[in-house]
């Protein structure tokens, strides 16, 4: 597996696992009709301090993490992301792979520390892997997020200091 930067060609192999993924409704706060340029802006289309950066299997693209600042101004030293794997690779470490990457990104570019703001309760892989890089649950935000199925269910808010970024 090769962690690089994302460029700009590699969108079309990105959308074709985004557009199920947020369509589905059952990870990311975006609408499942949110149109593809403001996710490929969201992902892709990244200026300093953001990043993007892609995992690929045999140079195929199997997942995206992008970086930002969690604030803008006074808030900006700590940073925020956001992290999505093609489900045909799930299970091959590239979301590991992918958030391991991000942290060091993350501390080489200066940032103190990374927040996630929405990580859907149900999501058990995620907050399971999360956890296992060193992020703290600060709270639960009951309720916060509109499941398709489940309804009503838990954010977690979730916390790391980059200190000694991996």
């Amino acid at each position: 597996m090769q962690i690089r930067d994302a460029r700009p060609e590699d969108w079309p192999a990105v959308w074709a696992f985004a557009q199920p993924i947020v369509a589905s409704g059952e990870h990311f706060v975006w609408e499942p009709d949110t149109p593809e340029d403001l996710l490929r802006a969201y992902w892709i289309e990244k200026t300093a301090p953001a990043s993007a950066l892609v995992a690929e299997i045999d140079g195929r693209v199997a997942g995206i993490a992008e970086i930002h600042p969690n604030q803008p101004g006074r808030g900006s030293h700590i940073a925020n992301a956001g992290f999505m794997v093609d489900p045909a690779a799930r299970g091959k470490g590239v979301g590991r792979a992918l958030g391991e990457a991000a942290l060091a990104r993350a501390a080489a570019d200066g940032f103190t520390a990374m927040q996630f703001n929405a990580v859907v309760a149900t999501n058990t892989a995620a907050v399971d892997l999360w956890h296992s890089l060193g992020f703290t649950t600060l709270a639960l935000l009951p309720g916060a997020f509109r499941h398709p199925v489940e309804g009503p269910v838990d954010l977690h808010l979730m916390f790391r200091e980059l200190a000694s970024a991996v």
